[in-house]
């Protein structure tokens, strides 16, 4: 393995207090609740939403719904390149913890959850639509993906990883609202009933690439079913506090930002079409800007590509070529 990248990583405490550093992307789902006059307001109601909907899920020995509360940290990385003593800010996850108010325990929860990374915008925002600007017929640039994959597997198997977190990540995204899923009959106490759906997603090929699996589960309460990427074993690999940590916080992400999906007033079915024009949903009172998000993916690809892709192309070109991992 080369030796050409050396990784960092930083904690910062997600609160109703939590203010972006200035290497946050302002698209990833926890900085943007954290703007405007309303910040605080945005703060302390999602993580209001989190508790509640992890207490619904661990419902056992929990007769008054309080017995637990969430914890949660961003886990910053940064990549110093090649020596070079320049870092890029390269992978922001969430880390969460689960505080057991019965028995004054602190228990460990998953990292991942939540998944931003400059790089992935440059992939999509900026190479993918530069490569099919003049094309009639869609398609995906030759090794789309490769470097990003190779770099996020580099951090994974790490010794810093091994060091720091006892699990390898689990992150939990949105459905496709260009897919079809159907409803099998495995069903999990918590992860709730598994979909499948009729094709892959350049989503799901892109993930692939990072060394992820995916499978689909709407847990129970649910109104449609989110995708799990993971290493090994998904359903044996993680207890079920762990499991409800994920859903809980990444469940109130997508009822604050994909409402018609997952704060629909209609369950998906045995067989589901997402759709972001779906009008029989509810709002969270929360305050994002789903327009702007789109806007700034572009900005922070461009980011990528001037700070990290163009400076050093070479290197990463020869690192890329030498690890086929």
């Amino acid at each position: 393995m080369s030796n050409d990248f050396t990784f960092t990583i930083g904690r910062t405490r997600f609160d109703e207090t939590y203010c972006p550093s200035d290497n946050t992307r302002i698209t990833t789902n926890f900085a943007n609740l954290a703007r405007g006059e309303k910040r605080e307001e945005n703060l302390r109601n999602a993580l209001r939403m989190m508790d509640s909907r992890f207490n619904t899920l661990a419902h056992w020995d929990n007769p008054n719904g309080d017995r637990y509360s969430l914890e949660l940290e961003i886990i910053s990385v940064s990549t110093d390149i090649a020596g070079s003593g320049q870092s890029f800010p390269t992978i922001e996850i969430l880390k969460t913890d689960i505080a057991d108010h019965k028995t004054n325990e602190r228990i460990e929860g998953i990292v991942g959850n939540n998944f931003s990374s400059y790089v992935r915008d440059y992939d999509f925002s900026v190479l993918l639509l530069e490569h099919n600007k003049d094309l009639t017929q869609f398609s995906i640039p030759d090794n789309f993906g490769d470097l990003h994959g190779k770099l996020f597997k580099y951090f994974v198997n790490s010794d810093l990883f091994a060091q720091q977190f006892h699990k390898r990540p689990v992150i939990c995204l949105s459905v496709s609202d260009s897919k079809i899923y159907r409803r099998t009959e495995n069903q999990h106490p918590v992860l709730g009933y598994e979909y499948e759906p009729n094709e892959p997603s350049l989503t799901e090929q892109y993930f692939m690439k990072m060394g992820l699996e995916v499978r689909y589960f709407m847990p129970p309460h649910s109104v449609a079913p989110l995708a799990f990427y993971f290493f090994g074993d998904l359903l044996n690999d993680y207890s079920n506090l762990e499991l409800i940590s994920t859903i809980s916080t990444m469940e109130t992400f997508q009822k604050i930002y994909r409402p018609e999906i997952y704060n629909a007033n209609a369950v998906a079915g045995q067989c589901y079409r997402p759709s972001l024009k779906h009008q029989d949903h509810s709002v969270t009172q929360i305050v994002y800007d789903r327009e702007e998000r789109s806007s700034l993916a572009i900005e922070q690809g461009r980011f990528a590509e001037a700070h990290f892709i163009k400076p050093f192309r070479t290197v990463l070109e020869q690192w890329s070529a030498a690890n086929s991992q």
